[in-house]
């Protein structure tokens, strides 16, 4: 092994053969293509890992949430019984709530509806087509 085998430059009476240096190259670029790899692999993991946080925390404050929901609804009927029955109270904002999702219902259709439809790009794209085809069969 000469001294120039490490990387180091070769002496300058004695050039690297053409296919030393093929090899050093071939050597060179598989151990950057694998420490690239192990690179990239190092960083995903550290992202799953704040994904998996992020994603557990979203977690646990919807629950909260859910929770809060039903707190806040229980407070409405105990409101509302200070000037009605409690189990009218109740039936009002039940009613409310129902209504609330009626609409939620509709609007999720309605934006479904929009989203399921032919994007008109695919439309034009097959005017332009045909257009081409006609053009080239004058």
């Amino acid at each position: 092994m000469t001294d120039w085998d490490d990387g180091g430059a070769p002496p300058a009476d004695r050039p690297p053969s053409m296919g030393r240096l093929v090899e050093q190259l071939s050597e060179q670029a598989t151990r950057l293509v694998r420490a690239e790899i192990a690179l990239a692999k190092a960083e995903l993991a550290e992202k799953a890992k704040r994904s998996a946080v992020g994603i557990g925390l979203i977690g646990a404050a919807l629950v909260v949430v859910l929770y809060a929901v039903g707190v806040l609804i229980w407070s409405a009927i105990i409101g509302l019984a200070e000037a009605w029955p409690l189990w009218l109270s109740a039936l009002v904002v039940g009613v409310a709530m129902v209504l609330l999702a009626v609409v939620m219902v509709l609007v999720a259709v309605r934006q479904l509806k929009q989203a399921a439809r032919r994007p008109e790009t695919i439309d034009r794209v097959k005017d332009d087509v045909a257009a081409l085809k006609e053009g080239i069969n004058r």
